[in-house]
């Protein structure tokens, strides 16, 4: 009663100051500001209907040899991450392959990151089981088990960690159909492992040595960006007959969020994906990158205040192609050659370092089969060829700002 008095005597007094109370009727800004963030992401399919039109998306229980179809009635999704997408790849691996083992270090109790959560429980301590610490001895063993007619799905705990089994993945399995004439292979054996920095990880958790495999040739290397590409991806590579490190973006775990479907279904390996067309200029990524390139993309065609001097008004319009290369080992050349035929220009990003990295590869190639296409030098935005650093994380890895300052340099050249 008093308050409400006292608010009319006031308001009659002194008009302007009840105006200046009264303006926080303009919305503040969110407190991560209007760009877009894994969260709010247009990458991930948020819906059902969004979910079950994943392009390249095979059900396993339809007949494969018959005409392609696009009806999802009789589908259902389930809200997952990617985490949880992971596990339930590997449960449907379990349960529909009698000879499937999942093992690693601490899986049993659920893995460092949830991953294996409840699949000692529901199959059994002899089919999801721990290993000891060596990651030589984990990669030797998955051999054998492949060897020996069995899906083996390693883990090993952190990609950082994968150097001591390199012998193994690199001269033996990597190796053996053709040391073997063909009477001998592993294609059961899968290796999980999480890549890729988390913010803090530095020098031993925040590595991506995916560029460390481009020459084993008889590998794949296949990296996911979010919770339906994890769990149709782990599903493929498990049943590719062909050895597969598969490397999963430790940030991602939680907090990529999308519908997954919850049939058992796969999604081709070395077929990358055109999230967003464009004819200006192609910006191929894969993993964690993917949405700091998306965030860049919207930085170039909305500029904030203070970007706007640096972003000129005739580059706001660009056409950028956004592309997910998925498949690390093969890579898809022919889906890239396509578009930098198109655009003229192409960007690549990565984490890893940029010495002997995956892009160099990429743009060696591209520079061979579109150089009478290329309107300008093929850009690399990747990591330092430095450790990844104690502190100072986010310095070292290529985030929203350096991607748009590579896009605004090729644009304009």
């Amino acid at each position: 009663m008093h308050t409400t008095k006292f608010t009319v005597r006031a308001a009659k007094r002194f008009p302007s100051a009840i105006c200046r109370w009264n303006s926080t009727a303009v919305e503040p800004p969110p407190a991560g500001g209007h760009l877009p963030s894994i969260a709010t992401s247009q990458v991930l399919r948020t819906t059902r209907d969004a979910a079950l039109r994943t392009p390249g998306l095979s059900w396993a229980d339809e007949d494969s040899s018959g005409p392609s179809r696009n009806i999802v009635g009789g589908r259902e999704t389930r809200k997952m991450n990617t985490y949880q997408a992971v596990r339930d790849a590997m449960s449907i691996a379990l349960m529909k392959d009698d000879n499937a083992v999942v093992f690693g270090e601490d899986v049993a109790f659920g893995g460092v990151f949830r991953c294996t959560m409840g699949l000692a429980e529901e199959f059994g301590k002899e089919r999801v089981f721990n290993t000891p610490l060596t990651e030589q001895g984990i990669a030797g063993f998955g051999i054998g088990m492949a060897l020996m007619g069995h899906t083996a799905i390693a883990e090993i705990q952190f990609a950082d960690y994968i150097y001591p089994a390199f012998d193994q993945l690199v001269n033996e399995a990597a190796k053996i159909r053709y040391r073997s004439g063909g009477q001998y292979n592993v294609g059961g054996l899968t290796i999980r492992t999480p890549t890729m920095s988390v913010g803090h990880g530095g020098l031993y958790h925040s590595q991506s040595p995916e560029g460390f495999f481009m020459g084993a040739s008889g590998l794949k290397v296949v990296i996911p960006r979010s919770p339906i590409q994890a769990k149709g991806l782990l599903l493929g590579s498990i049943r590719d007959p062909n050895p597969v490190i598969f490397m999963e973006p430790k940030i991602l775990y939680r907090s990529a969020v999308e519908q997954v479907p919850i049939d058992d279904y796969e999604l081709p390996l070395g077929k990358a994906e055109t999230l967003i067309p464009g004819n200006d200029l192609t910006l191929l990524t894969w993993g964690t990158p993917v949405y700091h390139c998306e965030t860049a993309l919207h930085m170039l065609s909305s500029p904030s205040p203070s970007m706007e001097p640096l972003v000129p008004t005739s580059l706001r319009s660009a056409k950028v192609e956004l592309i997910d290369l998925r498949s690390i080992l093969p890579w898809d050349v022919e889906t890239i050659v396509e578009s930098v035929n198109r655009t003229g220009r192409l960007v690549i990003v990565h984490e890893a370092g940029m010495t002997a990295g995956v892009g160099a590869e990429i743009s060696a190639e591209v520079q061979k089969r579109c150089f009478l296409k290329l309107n300008a030098p093929v850009k690399r935005v990747t990591g330092w060829d430095t450790p990844v650093a104690l502190q100072y994380e986010k310095f070292h890895i290529p985030d929203a700002i350096r991607v748009l300052d590579a896009l605004v340099e090729t644009l304009t050249y």
